[in-house]
Protein backbone atom coordinates (compact mmCIF):
# COMPACT_ATOMS: atom_id res chain seq x y z
CA UNK A 1 0.00 0.00 0.00
CA UNK A 2 1.79 3.46 -1.70
CA UNK A 3 1.93 6.64 0.81
CA UNK A 4 -0.01 4.93 4.68
CA UNK A 5 1.41 3.79 7.46
CA UNK A 6 1.01 0.93 9.41
CA UNK A 7 -2.08 2.35 11.24
CA UNK A 8 -3.87 3.04 7.69
CA UNK A 9 -2.77 -0.25 6.75
CA UNK A 10 -4.54 -2.08 9.07
CA UNK A 11 -7.39 -0.06 9.02
CA UNK A 12 -7.71 0.11 5.25
CA UNK A 13 -7.70 -3.89 5.86
CA UNK A 14 -10.39 -4.23 7.75
CA UNK A 15 -12.79 -1.40 6.36
CA UNK A 16 -11.76 -3.72 3.03
CA UNK A 17 -12.49 -7.18 4.43
CA UNK A 18 -15.76 -6.04 5.79
CA UNK A 19 -16.97 -4.09 2.55
CA UNK A 20 -16.02 -7.37 0.61
CA UNK A 21 -17.75 -9.66 2.94
CA UNK A 22 -20.77 -7.53 3.00
CA UNK A 23 -20.41 -7.69 -1.50
CA UNK A 24 -19.81 -11.38 -1.01
CA UNK A 25 -22.67 -11.71 1.31
CA UNK A 26 -20.61 -13.01 3.76
CA UNK A 27 -20.29 -12.20 7.72
CA UNK A 28 -17.38 -11.97 9.46
CA UNK A 29 -15.70 -10.58 12.40
CA UNK A 30 -12.80 -8.18 12.98
CA UNK A 31 -9.80 -10.08 12.85
CA UNK A 32 -11.04 -12.29 9.84
CA UNK A 33 -11.93 -9.31 7.77
CA UNK A 34 -8.33 -7.73 8.78
CA UNK A 35 -6.90 -10.89 7.57
CA UNK A 36 -9.31 -10.71 4.09
CA UNK A 37 -8.39 -7.44 4.14
CA UNK A 38 -4.60 -7.25 3.82
CA UNK A 39 -4.16 -10.39 1.64
CA UNK A 40 -7.13 -9.16 -0.37
CA UNK A 41 -4.50 -5.96 -0.88
CA UNK A 42 -1.16 -8.30 -1.58
CA UNK A 43 -4.04 -9.50 -4.63
CA UNK A 44 -5.06 -6.28 -5.34
CA UNK A 45 -1.55 -4.81 -5.75
CA UNK A 46 -0.60 -7.33 -7.79
CA UNK A 47 -3.91 -7.04 -10.01
CA UNK A 48 -2.80 -3.49 -10.30
CA UNK A 49 0.52 -3.91 -11.47
CA UNK A 50 -0.55 -6.64 -14.41
CA UNK A 51 -2.69 -4.05 -15.30
CA UNK A 52 -0.38 -1.50 -14.99
CA UNK A 53 -2.90 0.95 -12.89
CA UNK A 54 -1.26 3.05 -10.50
CA UNK A 55 -2.69 4.58 -6.95
CA UNK A 56 -1.50 6.20 -3.80
CA UNK A 57 -2.93 7.20 -0.45
CA UNK A 58 -5.51 5.99 1.36
CA UNK A 59 -8.19 6.14 -0.91
CA UNK A 60 -6.35 4.25 -3.55
CA UNK A 61 -5.31 1.58 -1.13
CA UNK A 62 -8.92 1.05 0.12
CA UNK A 63 -10.38 0.88 -3.60
CA UNK A 64 -7.44 -1.78 -4.73
CA UNK A 65 -7.41 -3.52 -0.90
CA UNK A 66 -11.16 -4.14 -1.62
CA UNK A 67 -11.21 -5.29 -5.20
CA UNK A 68 -8.66 -7.67 -4.08
CA UNK A 69 -10.32 -8.67 -1.18
CA UNK A 70 -13.48 -9.52 -3.73
CA UNK A 71 -11.57 -11.65 -5.55
CA UNK A 72 -9.80 -13.85 -2.51
CA UNK A 73 -13.42 -14.44 -1.40
CA UNK A 74 -14.67 -15.10 -4.54
CA UNK A 75 -11.78 -17.53 -5.23
CA UNK A 76 -12.85 -19.18 -1.86
CA UNK A 77 -15.82 -19.84 -2.52
CA UNK A 78 -14.87 -21.57 -5.97
CA UNK A 79 -12.85 -24.43 -3.46
CA UNK A 80 -15.94 -24.65 -0.91
CA UNK A 81 -18.30 -25.37 -3.78
CA UNK A 82 -19.19 -29.55 -3.53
Amino acid sequence: MNGVGIFATILIGILAGWIASRVMERRHGLLINLIVGLIGAWIGAALAAAFNVHFAGFVGSLVVSTVGAIVLLFLLSLLRRP
